[in-house]
């Protein structure tokens, strides 16, 4: 509440200093530039509202009606004959370096949710460090659940969370799960709410081609104000986002914190390969071995076996989230270069496949993932070349207008998402959109680095001088044409006369 009166206020303070403008507001040089890319991302906004609302409040509850009725035809059953109909759930988790009250918290929350489910759980804990698999036990013991509870411990090497994930794959697969049984695969510092099984599971039967059911996210930070009104922001849009794809029975990705695949597809020998080790090739960089993004290489599977994807909106996990540094910005940054990376390296191979795989919607949002990597660049580059242009006043203009559409955007999306954002999220959006844009650009020319700080996975461009040169030359290239053509169209640079009719020497 005082972190919005305190923007309000400040906005309200900026107001009322503003000057009176020695220029005209809807100058062409400005407007018809800033107007038609504004229409463009606004207008998108606007569609993936529209189907987010759609999904969530229409179709989605009759989905829920139906998979409601399905399932209650388990309750009467005695307990005997309701476990053994019941789909048995594997719980894969991967733990590695998390913190102990995190761990803690998780294995509680997924031996507490096996208990309530009320059929068979296995939960399998794929570990790495001995202090990780005493606390495992001593949390397994220590709430003692029934005999249909048990728990599998598999021990490896610190060869990643693929290698990890995989191996946890693996051990569910030589249990020999029947075809409808669920293999739920989950962080090791996610926490599962009351209930989350039994009102996710039944979405796997809903449609003869689900491959996958994931649910909604909300973080736990660690950090300061700065940190909660980022990660609350994000994880409002991925809400919005995943409810308008989802309403194409698609999904962005199948996010490793908390997703649910059938035993048939999650133990598919090349679904596990895929998992253990991926890649893309690249013209310039050639082949790239994906170290991270597992999730999206579980995406990705299912894309290529045409398999359909639920989104459960009204089922909520929680996510320990904190930042790999103690500064907002380079955490922020290291962040932003691992999530946009495998957004990136997926979103190519995806759309590789064509709308015909990945369905006409889902294709253009990994279309518009490409190019609103540069969008929220326009608007300051042709603010800068205006107000050397037109006026200085334009850039305490641009000021105004970016905290009001941020702040109608952001009490937008809390209305439609329901979440409680902080009154310095207008400006931690603009962040997110300006700076990860210039993030997400450099990680364009770069697919080869990747880099996860916790796990000390990092991969370094490979080739030598050469190909440090070639992605820099690349991006110099293409924002030197990002520059020319905003400056073209703002008249900060003119063509000469010969090639503006079109005439020559």
């Amino acid at each position: 509440m005082w972190s919005w009166i305190a923007h309000l206020a400040l906005f309200g303070l900026l107001v009322a200093a503003a000057p009176v403008a020695p220029f005209d507001p809807l100058d062409p040089r400005s407007f018809v530039l800033l107007g038609l890319v504004g229409a463009w991302r606004y207008g998108w906004g606007a569609v993936h509202l529209v189907r987010s609302l759609v999904y969530r409040h229409l179709v989605f509850p009759r989905w829920r009606r139906l998979a409601e009725s399905r399932w209650r035809a388990f309750d009467g059953l005695p307990p005997e004959e309701k476990e053994r109909l019941l789909p048995h759930v594997f719980l894969v988790i991967t733990s590695y370096r998390y913190p102990t009250e995190a761990t803690a918290a998780c294995y509680r929350a997924a031996i507490g949710e096996a208990v309530r489910y009320g059929g068979r759980v296995t939960v399998v804990a794929s570990l790495v460090e001995p202090a990780d698999r005493r606390l495992v036990k001593e949390v397994f013991r220590a709430l003692a659940p029934p005999e249909r509870v048990k728990l599998v411990l598999v021990e490896l090497p610190p060869f990643g969370k693929r290698e990890a994930l995989a191996a946890g794959l693996v051990a569910v697969s030589r249990r020999m799960p029947r075809p409808h049984d669920v293999v739920a695969v989950m962080d090791g510092d996610t926490v599962l709410t009351p209930r989350c099984l039994r009102r996710s599971v039944p979405f796997l039967s809903l449609f003869p081609d689900v491959g996958g059911v994931t649910t909604d996210e909300a973080p736990l930070p660690r950090g300061g104000p700065p940190v909660h009104a980022w990660l609350a922001l994000r994880f409002a849009r991925r809400h919005l986002y995943m409810s308008s794809v989802a309403l194409s029975r698609r999904l962005l990705v199948m996010t490793g914190r908390f997703s649910l695949f059938p035993a048939a597809v999650a133990t598919d020998p090349a679904f596990v390969a895929r998992v253990r080790e991926d890649h893309i090739d690249h013209w310039r960089l050639g082949r790239i071995r994906l170290l991270t993004g597992d999730d999206k290489s579980t995406w990705l599977s299912l894309l290529e076996r045409g398999r359909s994807m639920v989104y459960v909106p009204d089922v909520r996990v929680l996510t320990t989230e904190s930042l790999p540094h103690r500064r907002f910005p380079v955490g922020a940054t290291q962040l932003m270069w691992r999530w946009f990376g495998n957004m990136l390296r997926a979103g190519r191979a995806a759309l590789a496949l064509g709308p015909a795989r990945t369905g006409l919607f889902l294709w253009w949002c990994l279309v518009d993932q490409r190019v609103s990597a540069w969008t929220p660049l326009v608007g300051p580059v042709a603010i800068a070349m205006l107000a050397v242009l037109v006026h200085p006043l334009l850039l305490y203009a641009y000021l105004l207008w970016v905290l009001l559409t941020r702040t109608l955007l952001v009490l937008g999306l809390a209305a439609a998402t329901g979440r409680r954002l902080s009154g310095l999220s207008p400006l931690i959006l603009w962040f997110d959109q300006v700076y990860g844009a210039l993030v997400k650009t450099t990680v364009l020319f770069r697919l080869d680095r990747q880099m996860w700080t916790r796990q000390r996975i990092r991969a370094d461009a490979a080739g030598g001088p050469w190909r440090a040169a070639s992605a820099w030359f690349a991006q110099a290239v293409a924002y030197g044409a990002l520059v020319l053509a905003v400056g073209l169209a703002t008249g900060f640079f003119e063509l000469p006369p010969a090639v503006a009719v079109g005439g020559g020497s």
